[in-house]
């Protein structure tokens, strides 16, 4: 069957710099089904050929060494352009008399990718809707949503309602690119299909878990939409909770999406809100110094810009093991990595014959900009009696498998198009995800317990960070990154 991605706000960044690089990719690669065109809408005037010599230009610079002029022109050419305006029900009608004589009434499976501002989705969803875009006696027809899905539980729950009015909830795909990122998908590998470490991957074994999201940038020109989103709306409830999920889930009973997904939300449920008086002690917010001289910053802004948020997973695998998730701006470094902190041995006997204390071995998951994974072990210094020394193992994809790494948005719109929504959020998922981290905002904004702190840029966040984790009898995981 034919297949047609109709990009909304084909204009803007998300499209030139990601969207259209990865369809490029999955075409250059041969795994783009057979007869896909790629429609582009937005308000810019554009003809045909111009959006596609824009593109030209932006794909040869994102796609780098792997620009194949041949094989560019033979995907440009199912490029098409149709100017319109969200908020114009006649443009909608003009895009599906476009489409229609594109696809020349031959059944095509339709996937609509919403790239833009946020408080468009719920009248793009509804303009679909009216124009019979919806409808599918020609073919099947799929709905992409971009990050933010609602900016609370109440918005994220009217979004979904008014998704639904035109879409069934099979045809929607929230998308998070964390998850289409091959060590994010290779984590389910390493449990699920390793038997060596299911046994030891629960309370028994795991002292605690470290879910850190670090960026080394300040917020810049995104000031006037971070301050009204936060670190808590912009990294904890879609990038870190998903972490969090693909971590802490049971094996699903076959690898579908609705098994996959049924398993995450399953640890969402496990998780309790936390109440006001657990918010000021098991989380800490922070500012960098600055922030508030940033472009379209509040001069009394009380945005944090890091935080810590500490959560237990309350079920039979996971009762007693913190999950500490960490985030900020400005930190040391660009790094995103789950640490698998694992008890320490009973005792230890090496050292003089006395009974010692040594660093425990842990696994880390780096999801980027490296990725692949880091197990730390205790091993023998030669000659050197039996003093030991933690030492690392490591696997890394850019040295195990040959080829440049895809982009996250490769998979994740293969798999759209493919109908496999398994790396993408359901309903359910993001409303239990709102859920969590609505109390711990709230309380910050009612209470402001825990006080915001401030730290310098270019460090692990606030110091008091440091004593706060040491006063849990434990330690961040701080190295920049791990793999290179």
């Amino acid at each position: 069957m034919a297949h047609t991605i109709v990009i909304f706000g084909a204009s803007g960044d998300l499209t030139s710099r990601k969207l259209i690089p990865a369809l490029y990719q999955l075409h250059r690669k041969g795994r783009l089904p057979a007869d896909t065109r790629v429609v582009g809408f937005s308000r810019t005037e554009f003809t045909h050929e111009a959006w596609r010599e824009q593109l030209t230009e932006t794909t040869r610079e994102f796609a780098g060494k792997d620009f194949d002029e041949t094989k560019w022109k033979e995907f440009s050419q199912a490029i098409f352009y149709q100017p319109g305006d969200i908020g114009r029900g006649e443009d909608f009608d003009a895009l599906a008399k476009t489409l229609n004589e594109l696809e020349g009434g031959q059944p095509t499976a339709r996937v609509y990718y919403l790239s833009t501002a946020p408080q468009f989705y719920a009248e793009a969803t509804a303009r679909l809707g009216a124009a019979g875009l919806a409808e599918e006696s020609h073919g099947g027809r799929r709905i992409i949503i971009e990050k933010p899905f609602g900016t609370d539980l109440a918005s994220a729950q009217k979004l979904n309602a008014a998704v639904h009015q035109v879409f069934a909830e099979r045809q929607v795909y929230r998308i998070d690119h964390y998850l289409g990122k091959e060590t994010v998908q290779n984590l389910l590998v390493l449990r699920f299909a390793n038997a060596i470490f299911e046994p030891i991957w629960n309370r028994n074994y795991i002292d605690h878990v470290q879910i850190t999201a670090a960026e080394e940038v300040a917020v810049g020109r995104r000031g006037g939409y971070y301050d009204h989103a936060g670190v808590l709306r912009d990294m904890f409830q879609n990038h870190l909770l998903q972490l969090l999920m693909v971590t802490a889930m049971e094996a699903p009973v076959r690898r579908t999406a609705d098994a996959i997904r049924d398993e995450k939300v399953k640890v969402l449920q496990a998780i309790r809100p936390l109440t006001p008086e657990e918010v000021a002690r098991a989380t800490l917010r922070g500012q960098y110094r600055g922030y508030l001289e940033e472009p379209g910053v509040a001069a009394d802004s009380e945005t944090a810009t890091f935080a810590v948020v500490k959560l237990g997973v309350d079920n039979w695998r996971w009762q007693g093991v913190p999950f500490y998730l960490r985030s900020g701006k400005w930190m040391s470094c660009r790094t995103t990595q789950i640490v698998i902190q694992f008890r320490q041995p009973p005792f230890m006997m090496f050292e003089d014959g006395k009974v010692v204390g040594h660093e425990a071995n842990r696994l880390v998951i780096q999801v980027q900009p490296a990725e692949g994974i880091q197990l730390h072990l205790q091993t023998k210094v030669p000659d050197a009696g039996m003093k030991m020394r933690l030492t690392d193992l490591d696997f890394r994809f850019d040295r195990s498998f040959a080829g440049v790494m895809p982009e996250a948005y490769e998979r994740l719109l293969l798999d759209a198009i493919n109908g496999d929504a398994s790396l993408f959020a359901r309903s359910d998922e993001v409303e239990l995800a709102w859920g969590i981290i609505d109390p711990i905002h709230q309380a910050w904004k009612e209470t402001r317990h825990p006080a915001m702190l401030t730290y310098e840029p270019g460090l692990w966040g606030p110091t008091e960070s440091t004593d706060w984790m040491e006063a849990e009898g434990r330690s961040w995981f701080d190295t920049c990154p791990v793999l290179r």
